[in-house]
C-alpha cells in the first residue's frame, strides 16, 4: 500500500486552476491510498516586484495562474494572494466525505511564512477544524522587501540563495509552533539556474543539518515532497539527527498528480531507516532496527 498523500491542492487554492477535490478523491481511491489531505494555500505575504508581470499579462494573458496574479497586483506593484474561502472549502470536504465514505479525507492548510503572521494564522485556524498543518517558506525578505523565492534566483544566485533560505526556514521552525509538518525543505531547487551547475545537497550539508536538528528537536515531521523528488541524502541526514517522522506529499495541483512518485519515494525513505506507522494513514516513523 502507498503512503497517504498529506499535501494536495484543489480548486480552493488560489494557484490550483487544475485542482478538483472530487476528482482527487476518485484518483486516491483508484490508487488505493489510505487517506488524502487537502492542504490548501494560506499565503499572507504580499510579494513585491510583480508590476511588470501585471502589465504583460494584461496585454497577453496566457496562463490562468499568472492571470490571477496580475489581477491581484496593487498600485504599489505587490501581489496580494487571494484568501482561502474557509467555509466553502470545509463544505466541499464534507460533500466529498459523503460521496467517498471509504476514503479517509483530511482537512488541512499549507501556511506560508506562519512565523511572520502569527495573529492572522491563529484567527484563520480558529475557523477550522484542520487536521493537517504544513509550514512552508515561499518567500524571503531582502532589503526590507518580500519576494517569492523563484524571483530571487537571478538577483541572488541559486547557490547563494539556498543558505539564506535555510536560515529563514530554521527561524520559522524555532519561532512558530503552529505547524506539524515542514513542507518542501528544498523549495529553492524548483527554479535552480543552469548557471549554478548541478544541484548537490552536500554543498549545503551544514545548513540542512542545522534545520533538520531544529525540526527534530521540535518533534515535528519532515515532508518528502515528490513534486521534485527530495534527495535521499536529506532523508539520511534526517534519520541521523534523530528525526522521528516522515510525511509524504505530492504537492499536486491537479488530480492526475495525486501520489505522483510515491512508490519510488516510499522505497527511498524505507532504505534510509523509516517504516510505515501503526495505522495506514499515520506518518512513517524511524525504524530502530536500521
Amino acid at each position: 500500500m502507498l503512503p497517504p498523500d498529506n499535501h494536495v491542492h484543489t480548486e480552493w487554492s488560489w494557484d490550483a486552476y487544475g485542482g478538483a477535490m472530487e476528482a482527487s478523491c476518485a484518483r486516491a481511491l483508484e490508487l488505493g491510498l489510505p487517506s488524502i489531505a487537502f492542504t490548501e494555500h494560506v499565503d499572507l505575504t504580499r510579494w513585491a516586484g510583480l508590476a511588470e508581470l501585471s502589465s504583460r499579462m494584461k496585454r497577453d494573458p496566457v496562463d490562468p495562474v499568472l492571470e490571477r496574479i496580475a489581477a491581484n497586483i496593487g498600485a504599489d506593484g505587490c501581489f496580494d494572494p487571494p484568501p482561502l474561502d474557509v467555509e466553502g472549502y470545509l463544505a466541499c470536504v464534507e460533500r466529498c466525505r459523503a460521496r467517498f465514505p471509504v476514503l479517509r479525507i483530511l482537512t488541512g492548510v499549507e501556511l506560508g511564512e506562519p512565523h511572520w503572521f502569527a495573529d492572522q494564522v491563529q484567527a484563520l485556524l480558529a475557523r477550522g477544524p484542520f487536521d493537517r498543518l504544513l509550514g512552508s517558506l515561499h518567500s524571503l525578505e531582502t532589503d526590507g522587501v518580500r519576494r517569492e523565492i523563484g524571483a530571487l534566483h537571478q538577483e541572488i544566485g541559486s547557490a547563494r540563495l539556498v543558505p539564506v533560505y535555510l536560515a529563514e526556514v530554521q527561524r520559522m521552525i524555532e519561532s512558530s509552533s503552529v505547524f506539524e509538518v515542514l513542507a518542501h525543505i528544498d523549495y529553492p531547487i524548483r527554479r535552480w539556474s543552469v548557471e549554478a551547475g548541478e544541484y548537490d545537497p552536500a554543498a549545503f550539508e551544514d545548513e540542512y543539518r542545522s534545520v533538520l536538528r531544529a525540526l527534530a528537536a521540535s518533534g515535528r515531521a519532515l515532508e518528502v515532497n515528490t513534486r521534485i523528488p527530495l534527495h535521499q541524502q536529506i532523508v539520511h541526514w534526517w534519520y541521523e539527527v534523530g528525526g522521528e517522522a516522515v510525511s509524504f506529499g505530492s504537492d499536486a495541483h491537479n488530480p492526475t498528480l495525486v501520489a505522483h512518485g510515491f512508490m519510488e519515494a516510499a522505497a527511498m525513505v524505507e532504505a534510509q531507516g523509516f517504516r510505515p506507522g501503526r495505522a495506514p494513514h499515520d506518518f512513517w516513523v524511524r525504524s530502530l532496527s536500521r
